[in-house]
C-alpha cells in the first residue's frame, strides 16, 4: 500500500484536513519504509540491587522487583514493579504507572504510592524518569515536558505488554510536577483509561510565571523571562565549551525564619531523614540549568479540555500550590472529572503522610474506572 499526498489537493477518503495534514507529515510509503528497530537495553536488571534504600516502610502486603523498559527515544528505564503479595499465578490484574514528584526517585515517593496500590490489589509500576537515578540517559538529570510526559507513555507501553495485566486496563498516577505531565499524557494517549493527580504542580506555568503568576501580564515579568532565556542560552554555550552541564541546585538545605512556608516544607522533606535520597536530584544537584528553558515555552495543559477519560485530582486544602489543581480542573470537560480537597493538608503532606494520602479514595476511583 502506498499513500501519496499533495498539499493543495483534498485527500480523498479523509474528510478531516487535520487528519490529512498529520498523515502528510508522516509521509508513509510502505514500499520504501522499514520499521525502526527497538533499542537494545543498556542496563542489566540483574546488576541492580533489590535492596536499594527507600525512605518509606515496606508493606508486606506487596512484593516488588526491578524491571527494565525503554521509551520511544531509545532510553533504557528502570522501575520497581509492585504486585499484591497474594497474587495468584495466571491472574490478570489492573495496572497503574506511577511517577513523581519532579526531582524525586522511586525510592522516595512513586514507590510509596505504587506499593500502597499493590497492597490494594493492583499491579503498580513506579518508574525513575529517563536521565535520572537508575534509568539510563546522558547527560544526567536533564528534564523537559516532552521527556517527562514520555516517561508515563513508556510505562504504559510496558504494562500493556505484560501477560498478567488485564487487557486495556491501565491507569496512571502523577505526583506533584508529574501530575501535570500525567494530564498531558492523558490528553495525548487514549490507552490511559483513568488518571489520578496528587498535589499537582504545573511545572511549565510555574517556571514561566513564578508562584501565583506574579505579574503574569506585566512588562516586568516578560522582561524577567527574557533575561532568564538569555542566561540559559549563554549557559548552553558555556556547557558545550566545557563539556559539562551546570546544575541548578537542590531545594534549600538550610532555611531561615523569613522564608515562605512552602520552601520550608520542601526542604523538610528533601533535605532531612524524612525524604532525603542521595540519588534524587531534588535532594542533591537539581536538574541541569538549561532544562528550564523548555518548560518556560511549552504549556503542557493546553489540551487538558480534550481528556475524555476519567480524572481524579487531589490536593491539600492548605497547599499554596492548590491553585494549580483548581485551575487545571476548570479546564477539564465531562462529568467523569473530580477535584478532591484533603482537609488541612499542605503540599508535601501528600508526599509521605500515609494517613493523609487518600488511598481509599484512589482505590475507589480506579475500581470504578478500570
Amino acid at each position: 500500500m502506498s499513500i501519496l499526498f499533495y498539499p493543495n489537493i483534498p485527500f480523498v477518503g479523509f474528510h478531516s484536513p487535520l487528519v490529512a495534514t498529520m498523515l502528510l507529515t508522516l509521509a508513509v510509503n510502505s514500499s520504501y519504509a522499514k520499521d525502526s528497530q527497538a533499542p537494545t537495553s543498556t542496563i542489566d536488571a540483574s546488576s541492580l540491587s533489590e535492596k536499594c534504600y527507600k525512605v518509606f516502610t515496606e508493606d508486606k502486603r506487596a512484593h516488588h522487583h526491578k524491571v527494565i523498559l525503554y521509551n520511544r527515544f531509545g532510553i533504557t528505564m528502570v522501575g520497581d514493579l509492585y504486585t499484591p503479595a497474594n497474587m495468584k499465578k495466571g491472574y490478570k490484574l489492573r495496572a497503574l504507572a506511577v511517577a513523581g514528584p519532579y526531582g524525586a526517585v522511586k525510592e522516595q515517593l512513586s514507590g510509596r504510592y505504587a506499593q500502597g496500590m499493590a497492597a490494594r490489589g493492583f499491579i503498580a509500576l513506579a518508574i525513575d524518569p529517563a536521565f535520572t537515578e537508575e534509568s539510563g540517559g546522558e547527560p544526567r538529570n536533564i528534564s523537559s515536558p516532552e521527556l517527562n510526559t514520555e516517561d508515563f507513555l513508556a510505562a504504559v507501553d510496558y504494562l500493556l505488554n505484560k501477560e498478567n495485566v488485564a487487557d486495556g486496563k491501565v491507569g496512571i498516577i502523577g505526583i506533584c510536577g508529574f501530575g501535570g505531565f500525567a494530564l498531558n499524557a492523558a490528553a495525548q494517549d487514549p490507552r490511559i483509561k483513568a488518571t489520578v493527580t496528587s498535589t499537582m504542580y504545573d511545572m511549565t506555568r510555574g517556571m514561566a510565571n513564578g508562584y501565583f503568576d506574579e505579574g503574569t501580564f506585566s512588562k516586568e515579568l516578560k522582561a524577567n523571562r527574557q533575561k532568564a532565556r538569555a542566561q540559559i542560552a549563554a549557559e548552553r554555550t558555556i556547557d558545550y565549551k566545557n563539556g559539562t552541564y551546570a546544575m541548578a541546585g537542590s531545594v534549600l538545605a538550610k532555611v531561615t525564619p523569613d522564608m515562605p512556608q512552602f520552601v520550608k516544607d520542601y526542604s523538610n522533606f528533601y533535605e532531612t531523614k524524612l525524604g532525603y535520597h542521595e540519588r534524587s536530584y531534588g535532594s542533591t544537584s537539581g536538574a541541569t540549568v538549561t532544562s528550564a528553558a523548555t518548560f518556560m515555552n511549552m504549556p503542557i495543559l493546553s489540551y487538558a479540555d480534550e481528556i475524555e477519560t476519567p480524572v481524579l485530582m487531589i490536593h491539600g486544602e492548605k497547599a499554596l500550590s492548590r491553585y494549580f489543581s483548581e485551575d487545571a480542573f476548570k479546564k477539564l470537560k465531562g462529568d467523569n472529572k473530580e477535584l478532591y480537597i484533603v482537609p488541612n493538608a499542605v503540599h508535601t503532606n501528600l508526599y509521605y503522610k500515609m494517613d493523609v494520602i487518600p488511598f481509599d479514595k484512589i482505590e475507589t476511583f480506579f475500581d470504578k474506572n478500570l
